[in-house]
């Protein structure tokens, strides 16, 4: 323990729960603050953001121990959502309770959104930006960007060719199925197979690390989770109203996908494409203006929000829309914490949360190439420069807001 002992000889001895459950401060001024110059600088996706985060709250900061994050990664993995934006809740909320944990949610998320805010204004003032060549070069660099998380995370999570097989299995699924019925799919077909099928060494028990939530708040976030699920569609064709459906198509996004901000892409263009309220140029200029952006992939909403010609619009879309793909991911978080210590505790968990994991690479595998690769790669020079970001992100390591901004420059030269 890292506090010097009392003066007075203790007359009961130290309860040892004491010292599973580290003490809140309860501050969030502290943890917004944290999570601020994490959404400002946190670039390259839900993968790097989880290695960012481990540098700063497991070795930096010491707010939580390794075996500890590793325990809270692998849940938000297993849940749908934006993995790297629920960890952070988590750490906010065992850090300085509910507060605590929007704090987490806002330092993280805010910078990117204000900037794709800014973008859809820029677009609405400027319409030929969209067809820009430096709009296009983000798009190639998209490409490096999300082939660099897909190979990061095969070698993470498909360390063996059952699990590598896995993620084939999902990858050619949801090609097949490019929908929300797909990706559902390949997910459950994923945690099946590593149920029933992989074999891993036993895991020594960690101590639980307490977040503060009861098991009937955690009851009733689940219920509110499942009831807008079924309700918000409802709502949408009993009032015929534009701005339900629209609440009803962000809310699912964020609710089914498996994956990250990467797989939500498809379902958010089909919400918004189709209804007329986003153009197709304006929706692939955000997509590739987004992957130049630090902090969580799901931002685009707020741009889409922003952008759309529809019954919100300009920074109040923006924010509402931001708000509304958000909600599932903090009501599962929610949800889930309590239930997880006895959950994680039965034999068949651990395969079904790894046969998921490798399911996971396979979806992103698939997003790869649709829709980055078709929207994206339009010729040899475009593959030529995708080649050369990859390149430079994996092996040379630079920084991807360098390459960003070289890719932007690059087809900006191109065009």
């Amino acid at each position: 323990m890292p506090f010097a002992p009392m003066p007075r000889t203790p007359t009961t001895p130290p309860d040892p729960a004491s010292q599973n459950h580290p003490p809140r401060p309860g501050n969030a001024g502290e943890v917004l603050g944290a999570f601020l110059r994490l959404g400002l600088t946190s670039f390259g996706g839900p993968v790097a953001h989880l290695a960012h985060f481990r540098t700063e709250f497991v070795e930096r900061r010491r707010w939580i121990d390794e075996q500890s994050y590793a325990d809270l990664v692998a849940l938000c993995q297993f849940l749908p959502g934006p993995a790297s934006s629920q960890v952070g809740m988590a750490l906010g909320l065992q850090r300085a309770g509910g507060w605590g944990a929007l704090m987490a949610w806002i330092g993280f998320t805010l910078p990117s959104a204000l900037l794709l805010i800014a973008l859809a204004y820029g677009l609405t003032q400027h319409a030929g930006l969209a067809a820009s060549g430096a709009v296009h070069g983000l798009k190639v660099v998209a490409v490096a960007v999300v082939a660099q998380a897909v190979w990061g995370m095969a070698k993470s999570l498909c360390p063996d060719g059952l699990r590598a097989g896995i993620a084939v299995f999902s990858a050619l699924l949801t090609l097949w199925l490019p929908s929300a019925v797909g990706q559902v799919g390949a997910i459950v077909a994923s945690g099946l197979a590593g149920a029933l099928l992989l074999k891993l060494p036993p895991q020594a028990a960690v101590p639980h690390i307490g977040y503060g939530v009861s098991r009937a708040v955690g009851a009733g976030a689940l219920l509110l989770f499942a009831g807008l699920l079924v309700g918000l569609p409802l709502v949408a064709a009993a009032s015929g109203s534009g701005l339900w459906a629209l609440i009803d198509g962000f809310y699912r996004a964020g609710a089914l996908v498996f994956g990250g901000g990467h797989v939500v892409l498809p379902l958010l263009q089909a919400s918004v494409v189709p209804a007329g309220v986003v153009g197709q140029t304006e929706f692939l200029a955000g997509y590739g203006a987004v992957q130049a952006m630090p902090g969580p992939l799901f931002a685009f909403a707020a741009y889409l929000g922003a952008v759309m010609d529809g019954p919100i619009t300009g920074w109040q879309g923006g924010l509402v829309f931001l708000a509304v793909i958000f909600v599932p991911a903090a009501l599962l978080v929610l949800g889930a914490l309590p239930f997880w210590d006895s959950l994680r505790r039965h034999a068949g968990v651990r395969p079904a949360m790894a046969g998921v994991n490798a399911g996971v690479v396979g979806l992103l595998l698939s997003a790869l190439y649709d829709p980055v690769w078709t929207h994206a790669i339009q010729g040899r020079t475009d593959f030529g420069l995708a080649l050369a970001a990859f390149g430079l992100l994996v092996y040379a390591r630079v920084s991807p807001v360098l390459v960003v901004a070289l890719g932007a420059a690059a087809g900006w030269l191109l065009s």
